[in-house]
């Protein structure tokens, strides 16, 4: 068996589908067939089931599956070894990062990462953090940046900053005057959440359990609507349609002239953010380095964690 074949058999059980792991693996369908045939043969044991239209893994090959990802990063970290003798910052650092942080934290963090260590480019990627989970395990991402709390999935944390919370609500609101605010002034309005899968949503619902339910009496919210993206319900307050919680990061630094964002009082509600990557990964300097470009972010507001 070869380390070409290994990497044919973690494509498709990522993709659950040929065509589409023989796109990302830049080989013919033909190709990545015959070669997971011959692993089959070779092995005496069926990796995959293959349905009408979708690929699915027998109980075996799971095992295989997980064993094969497991060589695949071993080998890599040959790579990474042999590396770090020159430089070890040299190569391209895959990062993800979810989409509530993503677009507030990139333009610095990029910016920092390109002045103190151009021979380590970034590759981006933003999304949910349940994908960015599956893409750290699979080898996909080096590390990624997310808020806790999430699934342990065996990974090593280095905190970065905690994120307080503020409320945003259309300047012509009763609430727009407030110096602080509390959740249980805002149970009674129409609030604006993000849609299912992001985990600012759960942290806005953790927050104020009331939001979690639609409710018309007095003493639960009177409704709620989901947006896309933190940018798309800024919009959505501005219009006043509602208000809405969002992460001190993404509040502009200038005033803005349809919404004000109100700090809460004590106890704010905040977010731990957190850099996560394999223990298996062997690029510490890597990590290091990521770890300084943020801290010499500005931060304004957030408070900073280098332990």
């Amino acid at each position: 068996m070869t380390l070409t074949e290994l990497r044919y058999i973690v494509a498709v059980a990522r993709e659950r589908h040929f065509g589409r792991a023989a796109e990302a693996c830049f080989v013919s369908q033909p190709t990545l067939s015959v070669a997971i045939k011959k692993l089959e043969e070779e092995l005496d044991m069926k990796i995959f089931e293959r349905g009408s239209n979708e690929v699915t893994m027998t109980p075996l090959g799971e095992a295989v599956v997980r064993q094969a990802q497991q060589v695949i990063e071993q080998a890599q970290g040959i790579r990474e070894i042999a590396k770090r003798g020159k430089d070890p910052l040299a190569g391209p650092l895959r990062l993800g990062i979810i989409y509530t942080i993503g677009p507030y934290l990139l333009p610095e963090l990029v910016k920092n990462a390109i002045e103190h260590t151009p021979q380590m480019p970034l590759i981006l990627q933003e999304n949910f953090t349940v994908k960015l989970l599956d893409m750290l395990r699979t080898g996909e991402l080096d590390c990624a940046i997310m808020a806790e709390p999430f699934p342990d999935t065996g990974l090593a944390i280095a905190p970065l900053y905690d994120e307080p919370f503020m409320a945003a609500v259309p300047r012509t609101h009763p609430l727009a005057s407030r110096e602080r605010i509390t959740s249980e002034e805002l149970k009674r309005e129409t609030m604006l959440l993000l849609g299912t899968g992001h985990c600012f949503r759960d942290h806005v619902l953790e927050v104020c359990p009331e939001f979690a339910r639609f409710s018309s009496d007095a003493e639960g919210i009177k409704k709620s609507f989901e947006g896309s993206s933190l940018e798309t319900i800024k919009h959505m307050v501005a219009s006043g349609m509602g208000v809405t919680v969002v992460p001190a990061l993404s509040v502009p630094r200038e005033p803005q002239t349809h919404v004000v964002f109100i700090p809460f009082a004590e106890p704010v509600p905040t977010r731990r953010v957190v850099l996560a990557w394999r223990k298996t990964f062997t690029r510490y300097e890597a990590i290091a380095a990521l770890r300084n470009a943020v801290y010499a972010c500005e931060l304004s507001g957030m408070k900073r964690l280098t332990s």
